[in-house]
Formats: structure tokens, sequence, C-alpha cells
């Protein structure tokens, strides 16, 4: 008897698919022949890898793509390593080599500010238009509201007479 488990033979295909998702979300792409034997130093290539994005891919980390690009950088990662670059200086060199683009997370100085303000800024400017818009609109219909002049209305009153006799 197997208790609450419902079908005979359901459990372990529910343990399995759970224990494949909870696998798929810890592999990384990095090859055991990469690692640094320095559990510390190895740490920090890590800590490195997961703020620079894959070139080939574009929305992975170097640590969880498998592109051979994100291995080049994975290993030139770990060589600065090893050549005791710190982690800011490691950081420098991949982005002096491969461009900006290369951080999962850019910095919002230099040029960067206009992207990151464009924005917000936009959208003030849209918002400051369409109030703009709506006011002058609302003044154009208030505006034809004085009524007819008196000429207007004699000849009006005339017309109406007209039709109605």
């Amino acid at each position: 008897m197997m208790g609450n488990t419902g079908r005979r033979g359901q459990t372990p295909s529910y343990i399995l698919g759970l224990l494949f998702a909870l696998v798929a979300n810890v592999a990384l792409a990095v090859q055991p022949d990469e690692m640094l034997d320095d559990p510390a130093l190895e740490a920090r290539a890590r800590d490195i890898s997961a703020g620079l994005r894959c070139l080939v891919c574009q929305n992975e980390s170097i640590d969880e793509s498998n592109a051979s690009l994100a291995r080049d950088l994975r290993i030139l990662v770990r060589e600065r390593i090893m050549a005791g670059d710190s982690n800011e200086e490691v950081v420098a060199f991949i982005v002096d080599r491969y461009g900006e683009f290369v951080l999962l997370k850019p910095t919002t100085g230099g040029w960067n500010w206009l992207l990151w303000a464009s924005g917000p800024g936009l959208f003030l400017l849209a918002l400051v238009v369409g109030m703009a818009y709506v006011r002058r609109r609302s003044l154009a219909a208030g505006a034809g509201d004085e009524g007819l002049s008196p000429e207007e209305q004699k000849r009006l009153d005339e017309l109406l007479k007209g039709e109605e006799g």
C-alpha cells in the first residue's frame, strides 16, 4: 500500500520531475576543466562571471551560457584572477576589450545617464504636451459660447418666424 499517493507508480515520476527541475536550475555551463583549484578564487570567478553578459546569447551570464565565446570569457576571467587582478580590474579588462555591453548591469555614468533618463523624461514631456492640448481644446470650446450678435439674433428670429408661418 502506498498511502495517499494516488495511482500506483506516479510518486517516483513526480519526485524525478522535481529532481530534474532542481538540477536544471543549479546546473551552470562551467566545465570542470575551467574551474580553479582554490575554492576562494573559484568563488571570485563565479561572482565576476555572474555579472558578465554572454555576447552570443545576450540574455544570460557567461556562467549560464554554453556558447564557445562564453567559455573563452570564463577562462579569461580565471586567467586574470590567477595573474593577481582584483575583481574590479578583471571587469575593467573585459569591458575595455569587449565594451560596456558585456555588463549585465550597465553603469549609469558617462553617456549612459542619457539612456536611463530618456524614459522618464519622455514620459514627462508627453504629460506636459497632453495637458497643454487638453487645456487648449477646453479654451477653444469655451470661446464659442459668447452667443449671437444682435444682428445675427434678429436674422435667426426672422428665419424661425418664416418657418412657423
